[in-house]
């Protein structure tokens, strides 16, 4: 074995790191392999972190960060000899200050457990996903997260007031500000926030919260054809008065698969129509904002924009219906599948989407298409199936989602991040310069790549000194 491998066992201790079948089980997420590296690092501090990644950068060893495993695009994927280092043992809610409105988190904390901490002090961290119990506070800031309210609070960078990082050779760089405004000389910690640890090692964070609203109003309404939609998010935001927080599109088939046997799930509308939207909006008086709510819907019925609703008339049937949107799983019922995650502006997406499908039917006359999602921030998730999950099949039918994208102006990754799985695509969203400079920038703070090397653009592979 190493004396790099001894030098780590000595600095973290036997809780410090898994090995073999352990190191094995640890990469098997719920939601992919990621391979298995020769040791998973389990860190308990931002000092350890520091030593590990002083030792790693001395002897060339890459290193891939771990935080909740939910990702999508293979970009904690271990695949030449990295060494994991996992953040779940940095996962503290170190301080939720009232008056300032903020919350000082360890990367491994869990979304969901500091959403409930913080909502018993009256206030909300607004970023909230599905895989809320599983992911963690320094991956949505790798990431750059958004999910289901990003219409009214922004992706997690616009959360984000200060972080703790670190670089590549060890350098601890503290920026724990709590200042909203801060413009003494450049945002550092813009550099992280969705870079999928290539370029430093979120330890914790300095986030921004929102007062807890004391109303919240949720419909399911169902539209008749594309061109209505835009017009009633449109409808929506003006009559809501600036409450409006979630606008989440299902076409027909997902709505379908989500409310049918086996799927647990009872269809609050009629699974005729070809197009269905989860409304929800928070405000500060319950009766009001439900007044304004339901007149607001009532012009979009009067403008013949939505053909049937039904309103949640308590927290149970709220829940319900936001537990249809979030059971994304059932697309598993089509497996083998792709999933992806694109942006593009709303006026381009009925005719991308028939594009898309026109592709497809194409190449696989019976393939699925599963598509949904946050309409109103431009964010399209389509999840194909095609019977076969071959990468020859797997490029065929990235070449049918992404090259539509092309001429519309719209992105491979809305809120995924890149990793390897979108590596090849990169060009299709960014141009030669953006690439140029992010390369520049990947040298500059890592100029021995052992940074999650490979991910969001091609570089040379490390020979693991773990080897």
């Amino acid at each position: 074995m190493s004396a790099l491998i001894d030098q780590l066992k000595e600095l973290l201790g036997p809780n410090g790191y898994l090995e073999g079948a352990d190191a094995e089980a640890k990469a098997s997420s719920g939601w992919s392999h990621l391979g298995t590296p020769p040791m998973v690092l389990r860190p308990a501090s931002t000092e350890e972190v520091a030593e590990v990644m002083r030792l790693c950068h001395a002897a060339g060893q890459p290193i891939v960060a771990w935080g909740g495993l939910t990702g999508l695009v293979e970009s904690a994927n271990v695949e030449h000899g990295e060494l994991a280092l996992s953040l779940e043992r940095i996962n503290a809610i170190e301080e939720i200050d009232e008056i300032a409105g903020t919350a000082t988190l360890q990367s491994g904390a869990v979304l969901q457990a500091v959403q409930e901490e913080i909502e018993t002090h009256g206030l909300i961290l607004p970023l909230d996903l599905g895989a809320r119990g599983s992911a963690t506070i320094g991956g949505n800031i790798s990431t750059n997260a958004g999910g289901n309210r990003v219409i009214r609070y922004g992706m997690m960078r616009d959360m984000v007031l200060g972080l703790e990082v670190v670089l590549a050779d060890g350098t601890v760089l503290s920026s724990l500000g709590k200042m909203i405004k801060n413009n003494a000389g450049y945002d550092l910690k813009q550099l992280f926030i969705g870079s999928e640890g290539t370029l430093g090692i979120v330890t914790r964070a300095v986030v921004r919260l929102r007062r807890k609203p004391d109303s919240q109003d949720t419909a399911f309404v169902a539209v008749e054809n594309f061109d209505k939609l835009p017009k009633l998010l449109d409808l929506m935001d003006r009559r809501l008065a600036g409450t409006l927080s979630a606008f989440e599109c299902l076409w027909q088939d997902f709505y379908k698969l989500l409310t049918t046997e086996p799927a647990p799930h009872t269809p609050p509308l009629s699974q005729d129509y070809p197009y269905y939207v989860l409304i929800e909006a928070m405000g500060a008086d319950q009766d009001k904002d439900t007044a304004r709510f339901e007149a607001a819907l009532e012009d979009a019925f009067e403008a013949g924009l939505i053909s049937d609703a039904v309103l949640a008339k308590s927290q149970a049937e709220r829940d319900r219906m936001w537990a249809i949107r979030d059971d994304v799983g059932q697309v598993a019922q089509n497996w083998p599948i792709f999933t992806f995650d694109v942006s593009l502006p709303v006026k381009d997406m009925e005719a991308y989407v028939a594009e898309m499908k026109a592709r497809l039917t194409d190449r696989y006359p019976d393939h699925t298409a599963m598509i949904f999602g946050h309409l109103g921030d431009g964010n399209l998730h389509v999840v194909a199936g095609v019977g076969d999950d071959s990468l020859e099949a797997r490029r065929s039918v990235e070449a049918c989602v992404y090259e539509p994208l092309r001429s519309r102006g719209g992105s491979v990754s809305a809120e995924h991040g890149v990793g390897l799985e979108k590596l090849p695509y990169l060009g299709f969203t960014r141009s030669p310069e953006e690439i140029a400079t992010m390369r520049a920038i990947k040298q500059a703070l890592d100029p021995k790549g052992v940074l999650n090397p490979g991910k969001i653009f091609e570089t040379q592979p490390l020979k693991s000194a773990a080897e």
